[in-house]
């Protein structure tokens, strides 16, 4: 089937719009397109076995078992419907349109009617029925030809695909939240398959592909269509889990509609109730909300964080609480394949990120934590940095993570980074914050997702040869330049000691001053020295005890008390006295600093050229050493851009002047 007759039959369904307009926003028009050409297909394909499923049914009337087995045996398929009801016979009647419906979807099986039911299916028979409008449309589906020998399962994957897309387009909110753009799957899908070309073409192979964030189940799709494209027998498996019912529905629906496992597809929170647990899949992609909290699963994920640990998903660590986009990638690695004695299993990851979990989080946090440990596992392969504006619902910059537990031997022990930034053309109309796509090569283009893959493949070459084209556009790490140490440094408390009216009054508040019997005394026998200022701390308490006792009061004992009294009097001074504890400096919590040195490197040597220089009583606290990952992308591929010169923007700024001046002189005449 070519690509005009996917066209001719999306257009056929789209043309309900016609009918809804006025009773429907432009938005909802999906909510009754999308359920109605599930509905037809589903119909299509059952009728063939309709009649054998009718008499199954009636053989098994009034027994206790419950024929399931037998029905689907009966149908060819995972599902079935038990009634002789048809969308023709149901239009055929309007009076009872609504009536028949209802009892047409109700003898389906179970795993077709609540695909139907997240679509809120009947909610929207009601509103159609109310509005006269309910027959006209079930009279439109019944022209609609979807059956499997006109459209196959794969064609009608691409057709129900046009109809998401043109749902999706009618509402920028819901583009955002469940739909990500073409171009980009594509690209993604071409990331993580790519380097399995040769195994994918084996025959009989079978692969199984996992999005945890499925959404309209895109993503599956293009993976699905992608292995094909190496093998066109290849065996595709797809599992998803979704969060958002009519999303989940969709997606359910056109694995029905291609003939695959609807059960694959799971529904709720993958945080909290993992729909797919002790599952292993050859890949695993997904595209996350960006910065969207996990308040709501705290519980649960805490609870397995805690009491399983490594043997859990979240045993690195727990990012903040309004990102969980690095427990979705720990979901993802907890369901990667092992890696066989010979080498063989192992999985591939792709997901896209904002910038947030590059470097998000100080040393030895949850972010932090998550990303040393999938650093130093060796598993992360590359990060692509894309355009910003390529998403529906943000123009922020994205980036491709892009995952493996068994890399080639030029990768163990490196992660690629690649500049793809401005690989983009101009949208001829916006769709929300989308104003740049991805170019494919065709009508004219340039082929961005092809060069994008082609640079990712030859990315260690790339990198290491300084003559390439396309070298400023790759660069090539080992594992451990991500990490470094967080050292405090410490230099000493130095203080000089004084009483002033203010010192005066700050001993007065102290509470182990105004809890003495006397201390109103107390404070004015110090006043006595009021002016009076020691370079010592020995020399200012022998005098402070000396002005106390001479009025016959007593000179109270203790740490406190003493501490009391030097954080009164003293004062931080350059040329004061070092205050020391138990023998050693004691470190000044104002002067104190921290320098991020990389991993491996000598925190004393690094002192010693870049701190003790400019203060030479500088030291490191061994004991406050942090070991941190972050991945500055912008700052390895930043270019230094020099300031135009002064000249250059003194003239522009008259030019500016004495253009203003002329459109001034214009309003005034």
């Amino acid at each position: 089937m070519n690509s005009s007759k996917h066209t001719e039959l999306a257009n056929h369904a789209w043309s309900v719009a016609d009918l809804l307009r006025g009773d429907y926003k432009q938005s909802d028009y999906g909510k009754v397109i999308l359920p109605f050409t599930v509905l037809r297909r589903l119909e299509c394909v059952l009728e063939p076995t309709r009649e054998k499923v009718v008499e199954t049914v009636t053989r098994f009337a009034g027994q206790e078992m419950d024929p399931g087995h037998f029905l689907r045996r009966a149908s060819g398929h995972s599902f079935y419907n038990k009634s002789d009801l048809t969308l023709r016979k149901i239009a055929a009647d309007p009076q009872n349109a609504a009536k028949n419906l209802q009892i047409y979807v109700g003898a389906f099986s179970e795993n077709a009617r609540e695909v139907l039911d997240k679509y809120e299916f009947n909610q929207q028979v009601r509103k159609l029925d109310g509005a006269n409008l309910l027959y006209q449309v079930i009279g439109r589906f019944t022209d609609l030809d979807l059956h499997p020998d006109v459209v196959p399962n794969h064609n009608m994957g691409y057709i129900f695909e046009e109809l998401i897309r043109r749902f999706a387009e009618q509402s920028n909110e819901t583009a955002g939240e469940h739909f990500t753009p073409r171009e980009v799957i594509k690209l993604m899908v071409n990331l993580l398959v790519a380097p399995d070309a040769d195994a994918l073409t084996v025959p009989g192979v079978v692969r199984t592909v996992m999005d945890p964030a499925c959404g309209t189940g895109g993503m599956l799709s293009a993976a699905d269509d992608h292995i094909k494209a190496f093998n066109k027998d290849a065996t595709v498996e797809v599992y998803g889990q979704e969060l958002n019912p009519e999303s989940w529905a969709i997606c359910r629906s056109d694995l029905m509609i291609k003939g695959q496992d609807p059960e694959n597809i799971r529904f709720g929170n993958s945080f909290s109730d993992d729909g797919h647990a002790r599952r292993k899949f050859d890949y695993i992609l997904a595209n996350p909300p960006f910065g969207v909290e996990w308040k709501k699963v705290k519980e649960e994920v805490e609870y397995e964080h805690r009491s399983l640990g490594d043997a859990g998903r979240f045993g690195a660590g727990l990012p903040r609480i309004n990102d969980g986009s690095l427990l979705f990638l720990q979901h993802m690695i907890s369901k990667m394949k092992p890696v066989d004695v010979n080498g063989g299993g192992g999985s591939r990851i792709a997901i896209v990120f904002n910038g947030s979990p590059l470097f998000t989080g100080a040393a030895e946090s949850g972010e932090s934590n998550i990303r040393r440990w999938i650093l130093e596992n060796d598993w992360l392969e590359a990060i692509v940095a894309l355009p910003d504006q390529l998403f529906y619902n943000t123009g922020i910059s994205t980036y491709f993570w892009i995952l493996t537990n068994r890399k080639d031997k030029d990768h163990r022990g490196k992660v690629a980074l690649l500049d793809a930034r401005d690989q983009w053309v101009k949208m001829r109309k916006s769709l929300g914050d989308k104003r740049k796509e991805l170019g494919d090569g065709t009508n004219g283009r340039p082929d961005h997702i092809g060069d994008i893959t082609r640079l990712y493949a030859e990315a260690v070459q790339v990198a290491k040869d300084p003559e390439h084209p396309l070298h400023g556009k790759v660069k090539l790490f080992a594992n451990e330049d991500f990490g470094y140490q967080r050292i405090t440094v410490e230099r000493p408390l130095k203080l000089r000691f004084e009483v002033t009216e203010e010192t005066l009054a700050t001993l007065a508040e102290a509470k182990p001053v105004a809890r003495l019997e006397r201390s109103e005394e107390f404070v004015a026998a110090v006043r006595t020295l009021l002016g009076s200022s020691w370079m010592e701390r020995s020399k200012a308490f022998i005098a402070l005890k000396d002005a106390v006792v001479a009025v016959g009061l007593m000179w109270p004992s203790g740490a406190p008390f003493a501490k009391a009294v030097r954080e009164a009097i003293g004062a931080r001074h350059p040329e004061g006295e070092v205050q020391k504890v138990k023998g050693a400096a004691e470190p000044d919590t104002d002067l104190r600093d921290y320098e991020n040195v990389p991993l491996g490197e000598d925190v004393e040597e690094y002192l010693k050229r870049e701190v003790l220089p400019h203060v030479p009583d500088a030291w490191i606290d061994h004991t406050k050493t942090k070991i941190g990952y972050e991945i500055p992308f912008t700052r390895h591929f930043y270019v230094y851009q020099p300031p135009r010169p002064l000249a250059e923007i003194d003239a522009e700024l008259k030019s500016l002047e004495a253009e203003i001046q002329a459109l001034l002189g214009e309003v005034t005449e």
